[in-house]
């Protein structure tokens, strides 16, 4: 399991764990760099499927087509001289149109994935609950957090994490079915949520961001298509509930 130890890998050990299946996590605490390499062959000795929920804080364009690209060809070729036999990516639905930022480097990495030759499954996820906390985290400033324009039908880590263990213990699909979220929300009524939650005066001012970014953002492509998508179940404020305490 690259990438074990984040918002969504975490989540993927325990599920794959409690089905009694053995993980090995790729991390440096454990002397991996994946990005380079080191470490990599001892640890993929053995291993049936890869998982990679490997992410970047970056929003710079170049540097996140590089992460994901090095870091998938990094775990592929490793992983087809262990004869690993599944290849699983975590990606995000709706970002086809959206190759800018972040997602051109999600969009670099299934590209990756699926000229590698490797059976693989690329499992798109709406964007995660826990997303609201983390740009809230970044556009936070005295009283005031700036917030993208961006609907989508989030859905919970944990969820994405138990979808993963699925897609492990299945066949090489190619593509799995999207995970969305069972209800919309946009990212500023999420992140006000929160702020009310936890008891924050923090003004949360909505914009649209400039450029094709904004452009693909704001355009509801981000909740996927709830009529082909499996749903998850877990709504927001049941998420806010048990992640933040009932307050």
């Amino acid at each position: 399991m690259a990438g074990g130890t984040g918002v969504v890998g975490r989540h993927a050990v325990r599920a794959v764990q409690s089905r009694g299946h053995n993980v090995v996590v790729l991390s440096r605490s454990e002397g991996v760099v994946v990005f380079s390499g080191a470490g990599l062959e001892e640890r993929q000795r053995g291993v049936d499927v890869v998982v990679d929920a490997l992410n970047t804080p970056s929003l710079s364009r170049r540097k996140a087509v590089h992460f994901f690209r090095t870091m998938s060809q990094r775990l592929l070729e490793a992983g087809a001289r262990h004869g690993v036999a599944h290849h699983v990516v975590l990606s995000i639905v709706g970002i086809d149109g959206t190759d800018e930022p972040y997602y051109a480097g999600k969009l670099a990495q299934e590209r990756t994935v699926e000229a590698s030759g490797v059976p693989h499954t690329i499992a798109r996820a709406a964007q995660f609950h826990e997303f609201a906390e983390q740009i809230s985290a970044r556009t936070s400033l005295g009283p005031l957090t700036i917030a993208p324009r961006l609907l989508a039908r989030p859905v919970a880590a944990r969820e994405v994490g138990e979808h993963l263990l699925h897609v492990t213990e299945t066949d090489p699909a190619g593509r799995a079915p999207d995970l969305v979220g069972p209800e919309e929300h946009t990212l500023a009524d999420m992140i006000r949520r929160i702020h009310a939650h936890d008891g924050t005066s923090r003004r949360v001012l909505e914009m649209r961001f400039p450029g094709a970014y904004g452009r693909g953002i704001a355009s509801a492509a981000l909740r996927g298509d709830p009529g082909s998508a499996q749903i998850g179940t877990t709504t927001f404020a049941q998420w806010l509930a048990q992640e933040h305490g009932t307050g």
